[in-house]
């Protein structure tokens, strides 16, 4: 960020607090409600309309300038582009690195490439999930999880 920005950001922050305070410290209208049945002096419903005291007057300079700063930080913000989050720059990295083609399987240690179907140097075919091969089956079972059999109403266990 430049000083630039992080000054505007800072008169930001400051005028949002200051708008906070002053709001707070004005006198309400709605204080002056009494005034229009006998307990003040005022001529209108809501309170006298004159001009603007200190406390109004500052808090339309505030506004003005959060309004300001505003502007300023989204012009800022839209100088920079679009934003890259982490996954991004690591999808971008990955595609810019050469990836081996998939018909080029490893070679074992003397050099041959095991069949996918056989076993490999370890004697044992090396498929994630599954288990091994039952008596009578040349090929290894993938295990998947049977649903739950309930009946209607039951919940299982």
């Amino acid at each position: 960020m430049s000083l630039l920005q992080n000054l505007v950001l800072v008169l930001h922050v400051l005028a949002a607090i200051a708008i906070c305070g002053f709001v707070l410290l004005q006198h309400g209208k709605g204080a002056d409600m009494g005034a229009a049945f006998g307990g003040g002096s005022s001529g209108s419903l809501f309170g006298a309309s004159g001009s603007a005291n200190f406390l109004s007057r500052t808090t339309a300079i505030l506004a003005a300038l959060f309004f300001a700063t505003s502007v300023a930080l989204t012009w800022f913000g839209a100088q920079h582009g679009a934003p890259v989050g982490v996954m991004e720059k690591a999808a971008a990295e990955q595609s810019a690195a050469p990836v081996p083609p998939a018909s080029q399987a490893p070679a074992d240690a003397a050099g041959k490439s095991a069949p996918a179907g056989e076993a490999g140097p370890s004697g044992s075919s090396q498929v994630p999930g599954a288990v091994p091969a039952a008596a009578g089956q040349t090929s290894p079972v993938r295990a998947e999880a049977a649903p739950a059999k309930t009946g209607a109403g039951e919940v299982p266990k």
